[in-house]
């Protein structure tokens, strides 16, 4: 075990973009949102000043901080067997992701339509929110 004043300089334990494995379907790594934690993590926790660090934390502390693992998932029964080709498919479920969707009314008052219509415009420079990373595209069944 190191101590906390010793490190390594050269690893910052940070992959570049284009070694990680965490790919969402954006060209440029800032077209991708980031969203904060809903609470701060381990402000009350131990070892988080200098002095705590510094002693360590005793073995009865740490055991009483472990959480128990939790109940393995029962699943849906759907592609569950190890010895199966897998889960159904569901083709109601894109895997391409749209980018911003627009009106052809540019979302004003004066539709009619009891259809929603909007055109994909790609996705914004900046950051999509939440609600917009959800929406993916599914091909219509008529158009194949």
């Amino acid at each position: 075990m190191t101590s906390p004043d010793e490190s390594d300089g050269n690893d910052s334990g940070l992959l570049e973009p284009e070694d990680s494995l965490d790919d969402r379907g954006v060209a440029d790594a800032l077209d991708e949102g980031y969203s904060p934690a809903e609470r701060p993590w381990a402000v009350d926790d131990f070892g988080t000043t200098a002095q705590e660090e510094a002693d360590g934390e005793s073995l009865d502390g740490r055991l009483a901080r472990e959480l128990p693992d939790g109940a393995t998932r029962a699943g849906d029964g759907l592609g569950d067997s190890s010895d199966t080709d897998g889960e159904l498919l569901d083709d109601e479920v894109g895997t391409a992701r749209s980018g911003r969707l627009v009106a052809p009314d540019q979302g004003g008052a004066s539709d009619d339509d009891s259809e929603l219509y909007a055109t994909d415009v790609g996705i914004d420079g900046a950051a999509a929110s939440a609600e917009e990373a959800a929406i993916h595209i599914v091909s219509d069944p008529s158009d194949e």
